[in-house]
């Protein structure tokens, strides 16, 4: 194989490669295998069909392109190697001249990674907004906190906002029962909106053993679109009865005696999740200003992959959740080019982040632990909902996991940006990265 580059840009090259063809017969032996153990023919056992009668039934061109299309990408990669380039992305190849007996000859565009200068971390300095904590946010912890300790008491009245319910319901359309309209001794909280439309305003005011009806539209089922009649019967009225807040419900509630230890309690939580949000903040000025000053220019490709897989990620959510990209359009009041122009603008910027920390962790040889590794799938395993071995095997299959080590890696390099910049809020005071060490230990020590 012989093989030139050529530099487009600073971000993308093109190959030019030539195969003689008798560096193509193993493709071509392979290709022939492949292709003999799937054609039955009379007379053969498979695979042991001949290679002039799978010329006859298949075509020899259709072999040739079999075979051709498995060398690509090996002397792509041997191409790769030999001009040291860190390429990024899939290439993009065009087949210039390719006969029957005679050399492959193709090109393949790809994008790289440019040379990047890295500007020293250590003269960074970025500003954060200084951390405020209203005594309100304690109240609505400790509101929250209240909440989870209520009990229901029956009352003998007529049901209002906030209270809870037991109903029987019977949905009916000109007469007819509507199937699955059915419900008897169903809690329902009076105001939450979470049942029919129409029954939290026609059960206020009903007391136990009274009834009513009111008219709903239905979304599903044979009647979808019509209205239904619903008759609804209250058996009981429940008032939700919050704990007093004293020293008793600190006890109840939490490891605390009291209930200003609670409150204490709560404010350091408040105050540490503000702290970690202070830390973030200055981790993205920190990053943009880095991206700025290396002025690092974002590969094409990878843009247009990174901007297909976010939207197509944005159409399989809508999807789950039974919505189409133009109703959302729609509801955004926006249009697919400002999505697109959004999605690149986003992409290009993520792109940029990637490049300037896989320099960074190359210039500081960042190495990553297998049991570093293993936290994140751990992690990553817990979001999803699946076992750890189950999620490294899915991972493994779909290629990805070489992706999630390079987020790992480029995780500790930002670490390691972030030990040597000094952020100080409006106010001028000195932030540490304390609170996100906190944070992070206690997180490892829920993992474990």
């Amino acid at each position: 194989m012989k093989s030139t580059v050529e530099t487009l840009s600073p971000t993308r090259v093109r190959l030019a490669i030539e195969v003689p063809f008798v560096e193509l017969e193993p493709s071509l032996k392979k290709a022939y295998r492949e292709i003999g153990s799937q054609v039955q023919v009379p007379g053969f056992r498979r695979g042991k069909v001949p290679t002039a009668v799978i010329d006859q039934r298949v075509g020899r061109g259709t072999v040739l392109n079999e075979a051709v299309q498995e060398a690509i990408p090996e002397n792509i990669l041997a191409a790769v190697r030999e001009h040291d380039l860190k390429t990024l992305g899939r290439p993009e190849v065009e087949i210039t001249e390719f006969n029957d007996g005679d050399s492959l000859n193709f090109t393949a565009e790809v994008d790289v990674r440019p040379e990047i200068t890295i500007p020293d971390a250590s003269t960074l300095e970025v500003t954060v907004d200084e951390l405020q904590i209203d005594e309100s946010e304690i109240d609505e912890q400790v509101k929250n906190l209240r909440e989870r300790f209520a009990t229901l008491k029956t009352v003998e009245r007529a049901a209002a906002e906030g209270d809870y319910v037991q109903i029987d319901l019977n949905a009916t359309v000109d007469g007819q029962d509507v199937p699955g309209g059915q419900a008897s001794n169903i809690s329902h909280e009076v105001g939450s909106k979470q049942l029919l439309p129409g029954l939290d305003e026609a059960v206020v005011g009903l007391a136990a053993g009274e009834d009513t009806t009111f008219t709903t539209q239905l979304v599903g089922g044979d009647f979808a679109g019509r209205d239904a009649e619903v008759a609804v019967t209250v058996r009981t009225v429940k008032e939700k009865e919050l704990p007093e807040l004293n020293d008793e419900f600190a006890q109840m509630a939490s490891e605390f005696d009291t209930i200003e230890e609670l409150r204490g309690d709560l404010r350091a939580r408040v105050t540490q999740g503000k702290q970690v949000e202070q830390i973030y903040a200055a981790r993205d000025k920190a990053l943009a200003q880095l991206v700025e000053a290396a002025e690092i220019p974002a590969p094409e490709g990878v843009v247009r992959e990174e901007v297909a897989s976010r939207k197509q990620a944005m159409v399989d959510q809508l999807e789950r959740i039974g919505a189409s990209m133009e109703e959302y359009l729609a509801a955004e009041e926006k249009t697919e080019e400002q999505i697109d122009a959004e999605l690149t603008e986003a992409a290009t910027e993520g792109v940029k982040v990637q490049l300037l920390l896989d320099t960074l962790a190359d210039a500081e040889d960042v190495q990553v632990s297998d049991d570093e590794f293993g936290h994140e799938i751990v992690h990553r395993a817990q979001r999803a909902g699946m076992a750890p071995q189950q999620y490294y095997d899915q991972l493994v299959r779909s290629g990805a996991a070489a992706a999630v080590f390079g987020d790992v890696r480029r995780g500790k390099a930002l670490a390691a940006v972030m030990e040597r910049i000094t952020i100080k809020d409006s106010a001028g005071n000195e932030v540490t990265l304390d609170a996100l060490r906190a944070a992070n230990e206690a997180e490892h020590n829920h993992d474990h």
